[in-house]
Parts: structure tokens; sequence; C-alpha cells
């Protein structure tokens, strides 16, 4: 059975700006707080097709290929290549702009998880709650770095140096 999850975020980023850095397909690994590199492994940079590999701070690693893509206004990934206990994965990252200063960003993602229905509630209970704070922190690394220029480390930036940027 498929789980699907969706996180919002409103941000004082210009939609522009912020696609800017989302067509980047390598540059993940500069607003994701648990990525550590994110190379493109077959030459297409952006757009359709696009594949990198995410390697994350704990040392795994997954495939994500885009397989859907609206020029300045989002993407659609499958994962491959992952150790995950999950049969299939897609994730989708969109920018919508509110007006010409901010923006919505929203995350989605769709994945069955393996082992029947004791699975099904690993997924519901442990692994929908966890993507979604995991959506989150990418959503907002993405504004920060968008704004900065910064690469986001190990911890996203303190409350105070964010204020700026979340619209609550």
């Amino acid at each position: 059975m498929t789980h699907h999850i969706e996180q919002t975020l409103k941000v004082n980023v210009p939609a522009s700006q912020l696609w800017k850095v989302m067509e980047d397909f390598a540059s993940v690994e500069q607003f994701a707080t648990t990525i550590k590199s994110s190379p493109v492994i077959n030459g297409i940079e952006s757009g359709l097709g696009a594949k990198r590999k995410c390697t994350f701070n704990d040392g795994s690693s997954l495939v994500e290929e885009i397989v859907a893509f609206e020029e300045g206004q989002s993407f659609t990934m499958e994962l491959s290549e992952y150790t995950l206990p999950l049969k299939s994965m897609s994730a989708q990252m969109k920018v919508t702009p509110i007006n010409e200063n901010s923006s919505e960003l929203q995350m989605s993602a769709d994945f069955v998880v393996k082992a029947g229905p004791l699975g099904w509630l690993m997924g519901f209970l442990l692994m929908k709650p966890m993507m979604k704070g995991v959506f989150t922190k990418l959503m907002t690394g993405l504004a920060y770095h968008t704004t900065t220029g910064k690469r986001i480390g190990d911890e996203l930036p303190t409350k105070d140096e964010l204020t700026a940027l979340i619209v609550n």
C-alpha cells in the first residue's frame, strides 16, 4: 500500500531565485543537512533524465532521476539503488510564487515499504513523520542557501538567522 506525504513552507524568497538553485540538480548537497555529496552521474545537469547519486553523512546512498520536469515550477524524481526498506519511492519538489518576493515550497513523496502489513505500519508510524521533518529541513536549507550562498552543514542555522526567511 502506498503512503503519501506532503509538506509546504512559505518563504520570503522569490520563486525565480529558488528555482535557479533547484534546477542545478547536483546542488542539493549545498542545502540538505543529511547529504554529503550529490554529483550528477549521467552527464545531464538539469531537467528530464538528470540523475544524481546522493551520499548521506552516514555513508549510505541512493540515486535520484528526474522523470517529470516543469521548467521554473517543479520536478519529480524516482529513487533507486537505496538500502532503505522500500519497494519504491518517488518525490516531487515544487516552487510557486506568492508575490514577487515570496514563494511557497512544496515537497511530496509516495512510497511503498517492504514487509507487507508490518512494513505499512512502520511506514505510517515511523517513516512518514521522519520524512516530513526531513522535507522541512531541506526546504528551509534551500531558502537559506539561496539567499546567502552559504552551504548548510549538519545543522540548520539558528532560528534567529532563519526568522526573516520563513513566513508564518
